[in-house]
């Protein structure tokens, strides 16, 4: 099981106002290899190593995923709406097209993830960390979002339109043509991202922190959103 990790991180004794993202600290428990051949909807994990096991085109929708470990498992078009992962942690997951729609992440750690296409709209993270990796077209669209680190990633057109995102942290990551269009932002540290760019949504970015340097960065696209020449 998970602890709850206490306080806060380094975001406000640097000397910001944002809150820092609670990270979680897993422990697993001593786990067992799934032996099975293929996911089931509704299925119900607890205690178990994915290692090297090829998920693709799997129908595991509404599962549960209790104190599980997945490694270098491939997920193309894997079907996971609504499933639930808790207290896991995953490693090198690669896939296109990997449907997580309306699922839960809780005190989840996914490392260096090859992923694109990554339906995530409707999901709940909290107290997740993803760390390390490439994620293409991630779509977060009226995803919420609490004590979630984005730390040493590449994230390429991320969608977090109309998304909730509270106590958010981008750590040495690339952001790249973000879109938070009508998203609702409190607590988010953007001054870690390098670089930051932003296609839509700078209107939204009322509870977040950049750095002076991001600021001047964002200046030309500021000046098209609020209708400014500059000569």
């Amino acid at each position: 099981m998970a602890r709850r990790a206490t306080g806060e991180s380094g975001s406000r004794a640097s000397g910001g106002r944002v809150k820092g993202a609670r990270r979680p600290e897993l422990r697993l428990p001593p786990l067992t290899p799934w032996a099975e051949g293929e996911l089931e909807p509704d299925g119900d994990y607890d205690g178990l190593e994915f290692r090297d096991a090829d998920l693709s085109g799997q129908d595991g929708a509404g599962a549960r995923f209790m104190d599980c470990a997945l490694t270098a498992c491939a997920l193309d078009g894997t079907a996971l709406g609504r499933a639930r992962v808790l207290d896991s942690v995953l490693t090198g997951p690669r896939g296109v097209g990997t449907h997580l729609a309306e699922s839960t992440f809780r005190d989840v750690e996914l490392i260096d993830a090859r992923l694109g296409g990554t339906q995530l709209h409707g999901a709940v993270l909290e107290r997740v960390v993803i760390r390390g990796g490439k994620i293409d077209y991630l779509n977060l669209r009226e995803a919420r979002l609490k004590d979630v680190v984005f730390e040493s990633c590449v994230l390429v057109e991320p969608d977090f339109a109309g998304a909730s995102l509270e106590r958010v942290e981008f750590v040495d990551c690339a952001l790249k043509g973000a879109d938070f269009g009508s998203a609702t932002l409190k607590d988010v540290d953007l001054r870690g991202a390098a670089p930051l760019e932003i296609v839509r949504g700078l209107d939204r970015l009322s509870g977040a922190v950049i750095s002076t340097g991001q600021l001047l960065d964002l200046a030309p696209v500021l000046a098209v959103e609020l209708g400014i020449r500059v000569e």
